[in-house]
């Protein structure tokens, strides 16, 4: 008896797999303000249709898992985002190695990652510019948005690699010496155009996949802070050139993730662990010399910064008992 070919119906691939690009956003207690982040990336993902976003809840402790999974189903966001849950809270760096780990082992075949932070909000076509940029310079292996205020003004969002002078110059703050330093200026003026800088803020960076193969991924050993920096310096030495985009529009509310700094908010204490991370980032990309030299310009250009601050009596307006932190968790820890 003859057999009849009967229709049968193959599975699609999913958003997931078809995935061009893969966003990752690493949550901790703020997530109010990742669903208002998801909010603003809906349309462009809609529109583009390549685009999966992983949001990694760094142990919030809180119901946020279960409050950004049932913003994922409440809003039909499903088939382009989901949420993983972690049962440590290792940081900016681990979450966002736990964020693209998949594409680290083949299963999303995404061209590229984009880490953004949960304090922000994207503006029309600010992932297409990335990715754009990405795909007509081959050479470059990770670029970074302009970052905004919520009036549009430009935030600091490409900068110069730390030196000792870059340190004596940030906290003399003195307009002779930024002057006679300007090569070694963290943070040079705001350009309008797309160019070449040493690093990129990681509240919106993307991240082509090789680079990973070369260099590997973030160093888990900063908790927060100086690991963008770091992952840009290891992939200059592996021959990736990083970029400026200021097509790519992100409005950035600072501080909100972290709790330190913002807008309209009173200065807080600097955590221990900025300071260990800033001494971690100079030590192992520098050597000890060159990261004794480097505390020994902060230490100075702070306390000249400090006399001319109480000589001519200007507000404080420094975080509390900066100086003795410094000296705390840098020189005697």
């Amino acid at each position: 008896m003859p057999t009849k070919n009967l229709p049968f119906k193959t599975q699609q691939p999913s958003r997931k797999e078809l995935a061009k690009l893969l966003v990752v956003i690493v949550n901790y207690r703020t997530a109010d303000l990742t669903i208002d982040c998801l909010h603003s990336l809906q349309r462009e993902i809609d529109e583009r249709g390549d685009t999966y976003v992983v949001v990694v809840d760094g142990a919030s402790g809180d119901d946020s898992p279960q409050k950004l999974s049932s913003a994922i189903e409440d809003n039909a966001w499903s088939d382009w985002a989901e949420v993983r849950a972690l049962d440590t809270n290792g940081g900016f760096a681990y979450g966002n190695n736990a964020g693209f780990a998949e594409v680290l082992s083949g299963d999303i075949a995404s061209q590229y990652v984009l880490l953004l932070n949960p304090d922000t909000v994207a503006k029309p076509r600010a992932l297409t510019e990335l990715i754009d940029f990405m795909d007509a310079h081959p050479s470059a292996g990770i670029a970074g948005s302009r970052l905004e205020n919520r009036d549009g003004t430009a935030r600091f969002s490409a900068f110069r690699f730390a030196s000792p002078w870059s340190e004596l110059e940030s906290n003399i703050r003195l307009g002779l010496v930024s002057r006679l330093l300007q090569k070694h200026l963290i943070n040079p003026p705001v350009q309008e155009q797309a160019h070449r800088t040493d690093w990129v803020a990681g509240a919106s960076m993307i991240i082509r996949n090789q680079v990973f193969d070369d260099i590997g991924t973030m160093d888990p050993t900063y908790f927060l802070y100086y690991e963008e920096t770091d992952f840009c310096l290891r992939a200059k030495r592996a021959g990736w050139s990083c970029h400026y985009v200021p097509t790519s529009r992100i409005i950035h509310l600072v501080g909100q993730s972290s709790g330190i700094t913002g807008a309209g908010r009173t200065a807080k204490r600097v955590p221990a662990y900025w300071f260990a991370s800033r001494k971690y980032y100079f030590q192992k990309n520098y050597g000890k010399i060159t990261a004794l030299m480097a505390d020994s310009m902060w230490l100075l250009g702070y306390s000249l910064w400090t006399a001319r601050r109480w000589l001519s009596r200007r507000p404080h307006i420094d975080p509390p008992k900066l100086g003795r932190d410094f000296i705390r968790w840098t020189l005697l820890n």
